[in-house]
């Protein structure tokens, strides 16, 4: 893992492209009082796909490629969403993850990108890893339907130890195609935070790549939700290549790595958040994963597969 790398900087690099040509891209660009820069990619920007592939990669801080490309579910050819990566673990962990919970007085929203590694939120991850940024400005994506009020963009850009001026805001929705094309892009990182879960030394993975289909959009807020969940636990694939040592430890993790290893596997997430009384945190913790999981290890030359593409999920999910 090259510590070095400044995921802010590598970041502001592609989203340059949605500042400097607005139009091209469906999104718009505001300036708040603070002097923060707000991308909006789908509250009443248009967004779209391309959108939502650079956004990706803004979301892995820089360390990553998107493709945009077709893939056959079962009887299904659906639009999907290929990333890439040479630095898996600073990529995810330490910037795609949505492991910021961003609320002021009535607005909530989820955080992921980053600028997380500048605040390091949360500090356990960046502990974990061994990774922090420290560059001038900062760079954040919100999953949001609402634009942030300008007492929220201070206290973001005082946590990421930057100016309001050094702060940029990229709100997606999650019913939005954008929003639907970043979620989606999420793949490797829901496996890496589940094998982490798993007790693989996260810093083990040295290349990753996955894909999973983007979902249609919907208008309410829990099926747009749901359908982007369940793109990636019933259609979502992640290959990781890792230098283990233990090829029956890696063996065992890799068999609960899937989502087939959760209790609530087996119907779309929408059932299974009702069942929780749309708590998240009444759901198997185990069912946030890959469909499928595979692991080569350098060490020995092994590779481990587990899970599986459910195409009749998806279908019922995607509303065929």
């Amino acid at each position: 893992m090259d510590k070095k790398l400044s995921v802010n900087q590598l970041a502001m690099r592609i989203l340059n492209k949605l500042l400097e040509n607005p139009e091209f891209y469906n999104v718009k660009i505001e300036e708040a009082k603070s002097g923060a820069i707000v991308v909006d990619a789908g509250i009443s920007a248009e967004g779209g796909i391309e959108a939502g592939r650079l956004i990706t990669e803004i979301c892995m801080g820089g360390c990553s490629k998107a493709e945009i490309t077709c893939k056959k579910y079962g009887e299904l050819e659906l639009q999907s969403i290929f990333v890439y990566t040479e630095h898996p673990v600073i990529a995810t962990l330490g910037s795609q993850y949505a492991g910021w919970q961003i609320k002021e007085q009535d607005y909530s929203a989820i955080g992921s990108g980053p600028a997380r590694a500048l605040a390091l939120k949360p500090e356990r991850v960046f502990r974990e890893i061994g990774y922090r940024d420290d560059f001038n400005k900062a760079v954040m994506v919100m999953e949001t339907d609402k634009f942030p009020p300008e007492g929220l963009l201070k206290s973001i850009a005082n946590a990421c130890h930057v100016s309001a001026a050094d702060l940029v805001v990229v709100l997606t929705p999650t019913t939005s195609v954008a929003g639907a094309v970043q979620i989606a892009g999420r793949t490797i990182e829901a496996g890496v935070h589940k094998l982490s879960r798993l007790g693989l030394n996260p810093n083990a993975i040295i290349h990753a790549c996955g894909c999973a289909p983007v979902p249609p959009t919907h208008l309410k807020f829990a099926n747009a939700m749901a359908r982007t969940n369940d793109a990636i636990l019933y259609g979502g694939t992640s290959h990781y290549t890792v230098r283990y040592d233990d090829d029956e430890k890696l063996k065992e993790i890799v068999q609960k790595a899937p989502s087939t290893a959760s209790s609530n596997y087996g119907k779309p997430f929408i059932e299974v958040f009702k069942e929780a009384d749309r708590d998240f945190y009444k759901v198997d913790p185990n069912l946030f994963a890959p469909a499928m999981v595979v692991i080569d290890n350098l060490k020995t030359g092994k590779t481990f597969a587990q899970g599986k593409i459910n195409a009749k999920l998806l279908s019922e999910s995607f509303g065929f």
